[in-house]
């Protein structure tokens, strides 16, 4: 049987195909081409018992079948980490996909593809490219996709840059070195539905987006806008998705978002608002998800979410939150999820809460909770709804370190008493010991392996909105039997120095 080696554009890459005897020659051609789905280019024969190898340039091949055969099955060039400092002078016609990440490449001339009509998808990811001729494209009229991620020299786009790809559908240009994009420069793509242009140094959003009514996704995440002007994102009626987190972001003018009434993803957090336009939002009906974490925002306004009917998942976490209007949440029906921890909270009135009593997800931890009868109501459908855990004690005092779920509330005459205006020198036998109470709640804590409730808005590369729920702390090498050991130890001092104290204060109690 003979062996068939083929060397194609990318020198590093060989592959052997044996010959099926039963097939004609242009029929193993048509195999070979589909197997090897790289750019082929010298086609070599060695058969047993022959001294010489006979070789054919495809180029130069005329068959038919092959031609045939590849319009209905096309092939991808792969010459990623090939070390291509230039790109190879041509590629295969019939070739859907082509792949040159990880090169040394610097320079694209005009048509420095070709003409390519099969072409949907083109990689040049990781290289390092500085200019871009303008019609560098031109000829892959069918370009759905183009990938220019990780070109930190790419400063600058010409207007005609992607001149030709009439049908360019998504274009990345995340992580290069790109301060702003003309105004006109897509005028030739009315089919671009996705743009990414993470992590550049665009300090507004970039005009070029203006007027784009079929963009329906738009990642600005790491970049430097300070500002969300009235103007900046108009006429972009059919966006769904809307990414402008970790950015410097300090100001959002009025009526700012008018024109995404087809909006359900939006990205606000890890900037540094104070505060936003009382209608900010107004409009925004369709919106299932709000990331609003990382902020500086102090009070929450009751007009800001007042059209949100379909909010499911809404992020506050990690302000500065002091207050929250009462009727702030009087509309969201649909709210699943809530995320309201990590803020200055010591409060949260029942008249704020009520119209979403049928929360599925409610994070309240790490903020300074005044444990009052107003938060009573909170206590009763922790009890209810076993939903919420952990919401430790401020104040007062004689409950400051129990979680809310241990402290008492006690009743004169039927109404609730704060526990810091209970009567300590008097004791019944309803009477629960506050010292007690506190070695209790400690010891439950130490012993308690369950960390999952802590998950509330973090993010790591997926900052804040984009973490999956759920997910589990490790407790590292060795960390539950040294767990197990540290408790024990300090259960035991812990009790020795509870009983002593005990004696010498057995008339302080609290309910």
């Amino acid at each position: 049987m003979s062996v068939l080696t083929l060397t194609g554009q990318c020198p590093s890459r060989l592959l052997d195909y044996h010959v099926d005897q039963s097939l004609d020659f242009s029929q193993n051609i048509t195999n070979l081409y589909l197997v090897g789905r790289g750019s082929l280019w010298v086609l070599t024969e060695q058969s047993p018992g022959r001294t010489q190898s006979r070789m054919w340039i495809l180029k130069v091949l005329k068959v038919q079948k092959v031609q045939k055969v590849l319009k209905e099955k096309s092939c991808s060039v792969l010459c990623d980490r090939s070390g291509l400092a230039e790109l190879p002078r041509e590629f295969p016609c019939e070739a859907s996909a082509i792949n040159v990440d990880k090169n040394r490449l610097k320079f694209l001339s005009e048509r420095a593809f070709g003409t390519l009509p099969s072409l949907r998808s083109l990689s040049l990811e990781h290289n390092n490219i500085s200019f871009i001729t303008p019609g560098a494209f031109k000829g892959l009229s069918n370009l759905v996709e183009l990938k220019m991620a990780h070109n930190e020299y790419i400063s600058y786009l010409h207007t005609r840059t992607f001149s030709g790809l009439k049908k360019l559908v998504r274009l990345d240009v995340s992580d290069c070195n790109l301060f702003n994009i003309p105004d006109r420069i897509f005028l030739e793509q009315p089919a671009l539905r996705q743009m990414f242009c993470i992590e550049n140094n665009f300090r507004r959003i970039p005009g070029a987006f203006r007027g784009m009514e079929n963009l329906t996704h738009i990642y600005l995440e790491r970049n430097r806008i300070e500002a969300v002007a009235y103007n900046s994102l108009l006429g972009l009626g059919g966006l769904r998705y809307l990414n402008l987190q970790e950015n410097r972001i300090n100001v959002i003018h009025d009526q700012a978002f008018q024109d995404l009434l087809r909006l359900e993803n939006f990205y606000l957090n890890d900037n540094v608002l104070t505060d936003l336009p009382r209608s900010a939002f107004k409009g925004l009906s369709r919106i299932k998800m709000l990331n609003l974490g990382g902020n500086r925002l102090i009070n929450v306004s009751r007009t800001w979410f007042s059209d949100l009917v379909e909010l499911e998942t809404l992020y506050l976490d990690r302000n500065q939150l002091l207050f929250i209007e009462e009727g702030t949440f009087e509309n969201l029906t649909s709210l699943i999820t809530l995320h309201l921890n990590s803020n200055n909270l010591t409060g949260l009135p029942f008249p704020v809460f009520q119209p979403i009593y049928f929360l599925a997800r409610l994070f309240l931890f790490r903020n300074p909770w005044e444990c009052d009868c107003s938060l009573q109501w909170l206590q009763d459908w922790m009890e209810s709804y076993k939903l919420v855990r952990h919401i430790p004690c401020s104040s007062p005092s004689s409950v400051s370190g129990l979680d809310l779920s241990e402290v008492v509330f006690s009743k004169l005459n039927g109404s609730c008493l704060d526990p810091g205006e209970l009567n300590l020198t008097t004791a019944s036998s309803e009477v629960v010991s506050t010292t007690e109470n506190r070695f209790n709640s400690l010891v439950s804590r130490l012993l308690q392996q369950e960390l999952g409730e802590e998950l509330g808005n973090g993010t790591e590369s997926l900052p804040n909105g984009t973490l999956p729920e759920g997910g589990q702390l490790s407790s590292g090498v060795g960390g539950r039997g040294a767990g197990r050991s540290l408790v024990g130890f300090t259960v035991g001092g812990l009790l020795f120095a509870v009983i002593g104290r005990s004696h010498a204060h057995a008339g302080l109690y609290c309910t």
